[in-house]
């Protein structure tokens, strides 16, 4: 009876009386949709984030942005863009109150709840078991939270886990997943992915293509891997470095990367004609300003006109950079056979299974590593690197270049620089900061703590790193991840060219073509 009172009473009571003849259950029914249609409507245009003029620096010297104003609405697709360090994990932080901005107002909608996946599980909680891992998802204990856990491990195909397993005890693959899954068990009306392609396989991310692909609420997604965001976008946030500010686009990913070609090329064309312009005003003005009267009058005149073509000059977007074209140099005493496989250790059917090889790898070899998932690359290049791994052996004296896809062989604490000069001995300081430059590691960088830089600028640490160590051995566990996509046809240049011997691991076999592979050891079996 309440329900019709509070129907003939508001906006939809023609919908009460065209209906009150019927029996009254179906009566209900029929005005219950007619409300809950209306309300949908009203809600798919629904502002749920807006940023008004907000800026943000670290500390008085790092701007990050400048006045960024934006709005994402209600049940959108969005793809965040911006270059390695640009800020836009920066801005998932603002959204989600981890950061306050210095001016302006970030506004959240009344009762919106927000998830985030992370790029990386911070390394206080690798040693949480898998309960504890999605328990501090929430603020309140959540009871019974095994089935929900299940649940979720589910859609991001993960199976049959046991939840009083470490963290730590999971491949970088499967941590991936969990971090996907760690957002999604909080069913919030935002969704915010940062980098969730990094450490999947091709199966894995396929799966998390199609569930996006169907996702019915509000996503926004940060990643480097363009047709991953091309398959369903609707709309781009492009965050620009130099300005600061983000400007939004229509379209899909690839949409979007002609549009910002066609402004570029529309900007440089107009300010060129505005250079020549200003150019010949200002020489008709000097000749002018040395005559009497009335053409000294005329000059004044035209300096104002070339003033105001100044003024009137936009500032062209500048494009992405790109790192320079570098080379790995090889140990110069390295020779023979440099390492040498017969066995190794996988994980198969969740059991550790020994398997016998035959790999010898000397100068100018390059090895590639395949499998899915959880099967123990990662594990299988650390055992090899720390010297544990029993059916493996480094020759003597080989200086090894370990490319870990969690960093962890930067010091957090030091400096770029500090690393770089710590490595590089008697490298004049201008060697040293020309190849850092060439890296897009610049003065902020290179005196910033690694810790505090962006997942992609330490890549970018981590790959400047190998080249200053000279190595005889190069071991790399997916290095495209956290990269830029522009860096990845240099990178894979450099890795084709390198002399030394080489073991790579990657999921990106876009990437893997570019680059010379000599053999194959395939833990798939």
């Amino acid at each position: 009876m309440g329900f019709w009172c509070i129907v003939k009473h508001n906006e939809y009571t023609k919908q009460y009386i065209k209906y009150s003849k019927l029996k009254p259950k179906t009566a209900f029914l029929f005005v219950a949709r007619y409300i809950f249609d209306i309300q949908k409507k009203k809600m798919a245009g629904e502002t749920i984030i807006s940023f008004d003029n907000v800026s943000f620096e670290y500390g008085h010297d790092k701007k990050i942005l400048n006045e960024v104003s934006f709005s994402i609405k209600r049940g959108s697709k969005i793809t965040f863009m911006g270059q390695n360090g640009a800020g836009k994990s920066t801005i998932f932080q603002l959204i989600t109150g981890q950061l306050q901005p210095e001016d302006g107002q970030v506004n959240i909608g009344q009762n919106i709840t927000i998830a985030l996946s992370r790029q990386i599980i911070p390394r206080d909680e690798m040693d949480l078991s898998v309960k504890e891992f999605f328990q501090n998802c929430f603020k309140e204990k959540i009871y019974n939270i095994d089935p929900k856990i299940d649940d979720v491990l589910s859609v991001v195909n993960l199976h049959k886990v046991d939840h009083d397993k470490k963290i730590k005890t999971f491949s970088g693959g499967q941590q991936a997943r969990l971090l996907l899954a760690s957002a999604l068990i909080q069913d919030s009306d935002l969704l915010l992915l940062d980098e969730p392609t990094n450490n999947l396989d091709k199966e894995g991310i396929e799966h998390l293509t199609k569930f996006l692909v169907d996702y019915k609420k509000t996503l926004v997604v940060i990643s480097h891997d363009s047709d991953f965001l091309n398959a369903f976008t609707q709309g781009v946030l492009y965050l620009d470095v130099f300005s600061k500010k983000v400007e939004y686009f229509n379209g899909n990913y690839y949409d979007v990367l002609e549009q910002v070609a066609a402004q570029i090329e529309k900007d440089e064309s107009k300010n060129a004609r505005l250079k020549k312009e200003i150019i010949d005003k200002k020489e008709k003005m000097n000749y002018f300003a040395n005559k009497g009267g009335r053409l000294r009058l005329l000059a004044s005149r035209m300096r104002e006109d070339a003033q105001e073509m100044e003024e009137n000059m936009v500032s062209s977007r500048k494009e992405d950079k790109t790192i320079r074209d570098f080379t790995i140099p090889v140990q110069a005493d390295v020779g023979g056979e440099i390492i040498k496989i017969t066995s190794l250790s996988i994980m198969k059917n969740h059991e550790l299974k020994d398997i016998k090889a035959q790999v010898s790898l000397y100068k100018n070899q390059h090895l590639l590593i395949s499998g899915p998932n959880g099967i123990g690359k990662s594990t299988l290049l650390e055992s090899i690197v720390n010297g544990t791994a029993k059916g493996a052996q480094i020759s003597k004296g080989v200086v090894v270049g370990y490319y870990k896809q969690d960093f962890s062989m930067l010091p957090f604490d030091k400096t770029p620089y500090q690393l770089f000069t710590q490595i590089a001995g008697s490298m004049d300081e201008q060697t040293l900061r020309s190849t850092a430059a060439g890296f897009l590691i610049n003065s902020d960088i290179l005196y910033t703590k690694i810790g505090s830089l962006s997942e992609g600028q330490k890549g970018l640490v981590d790959i400047m790193r190998i080249v200053l160590l000279k190595p005889g051995l190069l071991i790399l566990d997916e290095p495209t991840n956290h990269m830029n996509f522009r860096h990845l046809p240099v990178i894979a240049k450099a890795l084709d060219e390198y002399k030394g011997a080489m073991i790579l691991v990657s999921h990106v076999p876009e990437f893997v073509k570019q680059i010379r592979i000599d053999e194959t050891l395939n833990l798939n079996i």
